[in-house]
């Protein structure tokens, strides 16, 4: 089953929670910090209560890869717990001069088995162009970030009158000639979200920014049901993982992720 297939099966079954598994030592619940890998244990009680759930899962290399050797073996660990049948994005924003980022897809698809990744494009096509070359993988490219510096750079106009977001959710469109490209486009954006929706085309988009960061779920999702596009995804992470610190916090995830999965139900059924 490639990326394409997973995703879709999961946001035709209305599952749009895409879970962040940007686990901090310092956040998980303090019982588990006794234990000899603790975010790895953290890791897997997350997926076992997320995973029926659950559209996909992004993971953030910087939280292991700061770890050094055993974080990379944590991270290892954690992507080969997770279901078969679920996309699981690599959250490592890629993105370098052609050879370099031919390591790069490399070591994310090839080693450690990913099935999507997020990438910047600000060093044009040939910084994006090998992974774009893995058909059956998806690689997000960064339209329009969430967070508040956003606009030092992608909310630039350009000369021909677009913003610079704008002018890489064109050129991702030309890109998609294999239809493995999505974009980023963060979730407090709302405004900027409504009037660009109609040039995603049938990208699929993934939406961080909802929660701790303002991002509103049920706008984000009445603005794609209003546009009839149903292949998104919403990230998810502090909202979801860090929900309860008690030796019953899978239970509690359990719950809080079916009330999210409940609570977009009931704006597009």
């Amino acid at each position: 089953m490639n990326a394409q297939e997973k995703l879709e099966i999961r946001t035709n079954k209305n599952l749009h929670i895409c879970v962040g598994l940007d686990s901090d030592i310092s956040k998980i619940p303090e019982h588990l910090k006794r234990n000899k890998n603790p975010i790895l244990d953290f890791n897997k009680a997350v997926i076992d209560a997320t995973s029926e759930h659950a559209a996909s899962y992004k993971i953030n290399f910087a939280f292991y890869e700061n770890w050094g050797i055993s974080g990379l073996k944590t991270l290892e660990e954690t992507i080969d717990y997770i279901p078969n049948d679920v996309l699981i994005i690599a959250d490592a924003k890629r993105g370098d001069i052609g050879n370099t980022s031919k390591k790069y897809a490399e070591s994310v698809f090839d080693y450690f088995k990913c099935d999507s990744i997020t990438l910047h494009p600000y060093m044009g096509y040939e910084s994006v162009e090998p992974f774009l070359s893995y058909q059956n993988k998806i690689s997000f490219i960064l339209g329009l970030t969430s967070n508040p510096s956003a606009k030092d750079f992608e909310k630039q106009k350009l000369q021909n009158g677009k913003y610079l977001y704008q002018e890489v959710i064109s050129k991702t469109n030309e890109w998609n000639i294999n239809n493995n490209c999505g974009l980023v486009f963060g979730a407090t954006n709302l405004e900027e979200l409504e009037s660009n929706i109609s040039t995603f085309n049938d990208m699929p988009i993934l939406l961080p920014g909802v929660g701790a960061q303002g991002g509103s779920l049920e706008d984000v999702v009445k603005t794609f049901f209003t546009n009839n596009k149903n292949n998104y995804i919403i990230n998810i992470s502090r909202g979801l993982i860090y929900t309860d610190q008690s030796s019953e916090f899978q239970s509690s995830m359990h719950s809080k992720i079916i009330e999210y999965n409940e609570s977009i139900k009931k704006i597009i059924l």
